[in-house]
């Protein structure tokens, strides 16, 4: 749940694009947001697909058996990316699920660069 709503009973019309997110990164990478497994380390998903997308090595949230090719690993990148859109702490910026549901269906449309959310809630 987006944290102004678990936090301040704060909805928005962005806070279904914040829960999203948590769909989008658990399909892509075969695991659960509240138990994600890193080797021996334990932390919250979302935080790991932010360090590895700032690191450059997004692939790595990636589920092994969703690299069967170059288009398909650079599809589901593309989702993760999308998911990161929908986590930024300005609401503002955080896209609809209209806009959400076109990048989906739009390879040609140009992604912006996700701000880095406040892992800190």
């Amino acid at each position: 749940m987006a944290p102004k709503y678990t936090m301040h009973d704060q909805f928005s019309l962005k806070s279904d694009v914040f829960s999203f997110r948590v769909l989008i990164l658990e399909i892509v990478s075969g695991q659960k947001n509240n138990c994600f497994h890193n080797g021996e380390n334990v932390e919250d998903l979302l935080c790991y697909a932010c360090k590895s997308s700032q690191k450059g090595i997004i692939a790595n949230v990636v589920d092994p058996t969703l690299r069967d090719g170059s288009r398909s690993l650079r599809e589901t990148i593309r989702c993760i990316h999308i998911g990161l859109l929908c986590v930024q702490e300005n609401v503002v910026a955080r896209p609809t699920m209209a806009t959400v549901v076109l990048m989906l269906n739009s390879f040609s449309l140009i992604l912006s660069l996700p701000s880095e959310p406040n892992l800190n809630y």
